[in-house]
């Protein structure tokens, strides 16, 4: 089992914006004596402000607070305008197309693409501050450019991630009350073209729809429907546009954009970002977490559809003035070397994407890193979900060359940017291990019944007992729900707290370890287990390349552990009960008994969605022997649901 801590590089260290742990504890220490004094001050120095603010945290209706009240600003031009002086000809972003392209767009060229998008939504559209605009669109320059165009303008964008059916885009469309979609003819994945815009089409074909407009990129010619009067070509109207547009100038608290989570049932939830307080933590967790340096070419391979793109890829990379990199593609597609063979190309120094990827990776190409020049590296990152000490240690030592330092971010989509991560040039690492709180956010295990900070090695509840600039600010429409949702379960000191929804645990060092939602507990005959805890344990068997755990009804546990593992090779599995003997084994030695698989089977693959999340719901369904009802469209694979349903008709093992 993988204990070692791994001290920071030295060289890294160096040049670090927080380079030792001294500087980390005296900014951490420093927001803890003066909250408003630490957040003002950063404040005043990061973010461009056409007007100052008159009071840096408003906490009198908490939890709807208020940071950097009376402040004006705009975020496209904290992005774009403010760089044009000193880095107007510097790459903002590098296009990867899915078939190699390659298309550097520089400040300046961003700046005028940027602007013209935000004229024709204006002067063609009729989009004024406060209209809400989807966008439903692959990863294209195009999508960037509408992104920060709705931001010029004051215009609040929903983004739809480009696989979710046409029943989940109506949804997201309804409860926004958007007035104009903006989406493309298609994409390519793997080489092929597939399409968007009828899945739009479809989308607005029955009853009510808020959409006066569909504005429609034209990016691989494909043959479309048209609905006169609705849909316009972008392509068609963008070349007479004008490449100047004053930026709206918006308060602090402004909507910025709303990006919606499913939830496990009912209607999606419209998670809103407000303009100052998210700015400011996307840049200051760009600088801080990768250390991203004047000259560096940062990647994150997230989709803009998820709040990972929204930051990573946009917001953060652009406002601290980096080049980023958005990449259209399949990272294994032809073949598993592909983002070495990007990282080589690009000299990529920070490498940023999900453990899901990593262990793909891993097992469709075990030595492919060591083919390609990967010394450009300084930092690689995770983010998603808590990733397992086996994946962790090969994208150490065959990604990073065991000199990179690894940056394990926990935060979601609520949270607007990381909360716990380590610092690459300060923090020693523990592998798999998110560490510390980020200086400035107040995070502590709690116990839920007490409110009480538990001790190590004792679960809790991971919450945040302060207000940060970029929490939350509302569910879109929904007040009761947002405070139900986020600060109904925690109390401290009387106070309800932001609750993540996530288990957490402390170890020695007082390092914070994530065991996975709170909700994916399965309790085995009185006693709760997180499903990740179980999951990390199985992933421990050296030919285990993935695993998803699920509670399934028990008659005399209440709940038994049903288990879906996917195997790196075949090759000398004779007895697949030895194998489930020999896994077995690795849980009872790693936590007990109690947690022994009921049921383990062995599949092919998970099912997932294109950004690598599994989703359990579908497989605790199976595990149940009920039929799949809940929406596939948006899986990488959608036949291995039903694979898996075969499997699992036969007797597991």
């Amino acid at each position: 089992m993988l204990k070692e801590l791994y001290l920071p590089n030295p060289e890294l260290a160096k040049e670090a914006r927080i380079g030792s742990m001294e500087q980390y504890w005296y900014l951490q220490n420093s927001a803890k004596n003066d909250y408003e004094g630490f957040w003002g001050a950063f404040a005043q120095k990061k973010i461009d402000w056409f007007e100052p603010f008159d009071k840096v945290l408003d906490e009198s209706n908490a939890p709807f607070v208020k940071w950097f009240d009376g402040g004006k600003l705009n975020v496209a031009y904290q992005c774009i305008d403010r760089h044009l002086d000193t880095r107007k000809n510097k790459a903002a972003i590098i296009f990867v197309g899915d078939r190699g392209e390659e298309i550097a767009v520089t400040y300046q060229e961003l700046y005028r693409n940027v602007n013209k998008f935000a004229n024709l939504l204006r002067e063609d559209f009729g989009v004024k501050k406060g209209d809400r605009v989807v966008i439903y669109m692959p990863m294209i320059l195009e999508a960037a450019y509408a992104i920060l165009a709705c931001a010029r303008i004051g215009a609040v964008h929903s983004i739809v991630f480009g696989g979710f059916s046409a029943e989940a885009l109506k949804d997201r469309i309804l409860d926004a009350e958007a007035k104009v979609v903006i989406t493309a003819d298609g994409a390519y994945r793997k080489s092929k073209p597939y399409m968007l815009k009828p899945v739009v089409d479809k989308a607005l074909e029955e009853g009510d729809t808020p959409v006066e407009k569909v504005l429609v990129v034209e990016r691989n010619g494909e043959d479309v429907e048209w609905v006169g009067g609705r849909d316009y070509s972008y392509n068609e109207l963008i070349a007479g546009k004008g490449i100047t547009c004053e930026p709206e100038v918006m308060d602090s608290e402004d909507p910025l954009f709303l990006l919606y989570t499913s939830g496990s049932t009912g209607k999606p939830k419209g998670v809103q970002h407000n303009q100052a307080g998210y700015i400011l933590w996307a840049q200051m967790t760009m600088e801080w977490v990768f250390d991203v340096k004047e000259n560096d070419t940062y990647w994150c391979t997230a989709d803009i559809g998820w709040i990972t793109g929204h930051t990573y890829i946009i917001y953060g990379p652009l406002a601290m003035g980096a080049t980023t990199v958005m990449f259209e593609g399949v990272i294994t597609y032809p073949d598993a070397g592909r983002p070495w063979q990007i990282v080589e190309s690009l000299s990529v120094n920070q490498f940023y994407t999900a453990p899901t990827a990593i262990r793909v990776l891993h097992k469709m190409g075990e030595d492919e890193p060591g083919k390609y020049d990967l010394s450009s590296l300084k930092v690689l990152g995770t983010v998603g979900e808590p990733i397992d000490p086996t994946a962790w240690k090969w994208y150490y030592e065959a990604v990073g060359g065991s000199k990179c330092a690894i940056v394990d971010t926990y935060w979601q989509t609520e949270t607007g940017g990381h909360i716990v991560s380590p610092l690459p040039g300060a923090t020693p690492i523990k592998p798999a291990c998110a560490t510390l709180p980020l200086p400035g956010i107040m995070a502590e295990i709690l116990d839920p019944e007490t409110g009480e900070k538990v001790e190590p090695g004792e679960g809790g509840y991971m919450c945040i007992t302060r207000p940060w600039p970029s929490q939350i600010r509302n569910v879109w429409g929904d007040e009761a729900r947002y405070v139900k949702s986020y600060f109904g379960d925690v109390k401290k000191d009387g106070k309800p707290v932001y609750f993540t929804g996530d288990g957490a645990v402390y170890d020695e060092n007082g390092y914070i370890t994530i065991t996975g939602r709170t909700d994916d507990v399965i309790n085995v005959s009185g006693h709760r287990m997180g499903t990740a805890e179980v999951e990390a344990a199985i992933k421990k068997h050296e030919n285990v390349a993935a695993v998803a755990v699920v509670g399934k009804p028990h008659e005399l546990k209440g709940e038994g552990i049903f288990a879906y593992v996917v195997l790196k090779s075949d090759e000398g599995v004779g007895d697949e009960i030895e194998e489930v003997r020999a896994i077995n084994n690795i849980i009872k030695q790693e936590i007990g008994n109690i947690a022994l698989c009921d049921d383990m089977i062995f599949v092919p693959d998970l099912p997932k969605t294109r950004s690598g999340k599994i989703m359990r719901r579908i497989l605790r369904t199976l595990a149940k022997g009920e039929k799949v009802t809940q929406d596939t469209s948006t899986l990488e694979d959608p036949s291995i649901v039903e694979t898996i349903e075969v499997m699992i008709g036969r007797e597991c093992k």
